[in-house]
């Protein structure tokens, strides 16, 4: 997944440079809209990265997963099971595998990734409409809100599945502590 973002939003930044270019010795209206398109993207995907990237930098997937932020609500269960979580979060794409895997890491450990997965996915959803600014200049608001929200609400799903998922791995990593004092 790694690879495939990054040629992504490499691909998308070039040619979102080519088409400004285009458009600026063309004049031609199709230019600007692929420009605006491809900077968008480029946008969504790049800011996703660095996000990523930054609170990895900072937390290096250390987190508290008993603080008060990452707690399950008691609605949360409810919605959780009226959306069907479970039967769906395994078809979405995982960016690191790795970071997950109990082969590779205690749960614990997974725990604490999960926490920091949750803020960038969080800090992204914000992050999403930073792009409803380029309507003043370039004017579509309606589609720069559409892809702001729809970016928001892809973002929203994985903090449901880091939430979903936690709340389970907790209960094992204080049911091995349990074990370990018991013996």
């Amino acid at each position: 997944m790694p690879k495939i973002m990054n040629f992504t939003t490499a691909f998308c930044f070039v040619m979102a440079i080519l088409t400004t270019i285009l458009y600026g010795f063309s004049g031609s209206e199709i230019y600007i809209i692929l420009a605006i398109t491809f900077g968008t993207i480029t946008y969504h995907l790049g800011m996703r990265l660095l996000v990523g990237l930054l609170y990895n930098i900072g937390m290096k997937n250390r987190a508290d997963p008993t603080k008060k932020w990452y707690q399950i609500h008691s609605w949360e269960s409810r919605l959780y099971q009226f959306l069907r979580v479970k039967k769906w979060k395994a078809k979405m794409p995982t960016y690191n595998p790795d970071t997950f895997s109990n082969k590779k890491h205690t749960w614990d450990e997974i725990a604490q990734a999960m926490c920091q997965s949750e803020l960038v996915h969080e800090t992204n959803m914000v992050l999403s409409f930073v792009p409803l600014m380029a309507s003043v200049r370039f004017g579509a608001f309606s589609v720069f809100l559409i892809t702001s929200v729809c970016s928001a609400v892809f973002d929203l799903i994985f903090v449901i599945i880091q939430r979903y998922n936690r709340s389970r791995v907790v209960k094992m990593v204080l049911r091995q502590r349990q074990d370990f004092q018991e013996k």
